[in-house]
This record gives C-alpha cells, structure tokens and sequence, in this order.
C-alpha cells in the first residue's frame, strides 16, 4: 500500500488521475463521458469540508477519496446533471472550468 500525500493530490489534474490516486476501479467509459461533470462535482463537494480537516493530512485524504468514490458512484448509477446544471457552467460569456476557478490555458480547469 502506497503512501498517500496532500502535495501529491495537488499534483493531479485529470479525472483519471485522482482515481488511480486513490486506487478506485472505475469503467473507462464513464469517465471518458463525464470526466467534466465528476471533477465539477467532486470540486463542489470537497470545497465544502476542505477548510475543516486542512490540518489533519490523513482524515483529510480519507476525506477526499471518500468524496471522490461517491461522486463516482453516482456517475456510475446512472446520474446526469441536469441542463441547468450544465448551463451553469457558462457565465459572463465564458466557460468555467468549475464552481470554483478560472480556467488555465492548456487545461480546462484551475483547479
């Protein structure tokens, strides 16, 4: 078992990335169609409990993946946002990465 750190989750950058991170199986087809909509809701749903547990690394990182496994596993259930949900992404003219950043050149979000 590979020893998991916070720096190195800053690292990641795509869907595929956090899951292998955080060694969950998933089904390449889902994420290849909603890689977008599970980083969005990954990043609303982290964003909430990341400022209580940013100094206890460990419940943290079990924080995290166990975030990350339930945004998944209602992908994989069958979920999809609804086109309010989508729509919201685009705001003053552009696209947002996220519900909270601002795209970077070269990715598709600042996260």
């Amino acid at each position: 078992m590979k020893t998991l750190t916070i720096d190195e989750f800053y690292k990641l950058k795509y869907a595929e990335d956090y899951l292998n991170f955080f060694d969950i199986e998933y089904d390449e087809r889902i994420v290849n169609v909603k890689r977008f909509h599970i980083l969005r809701e990954y990043g609303a749903m982290i964003k909430k409990g990341f400022e209580q547990l940013k100094n206890e690394e460990s419940k943290l990182l079990d924080f995290l993946k166990f975030s990350l496994l339930k945004v998944y596993k209602n992908f994989e259930g069958g979920y999809a946002p609804s086109a309010a949900d989508v729509w919201d992404m685009f705001k003053n003219g552009k696209v947002s990465g996220c519900s909270s950043c601002t795209p970077k050149p070269g990715n598709s979000c600042g996260c």
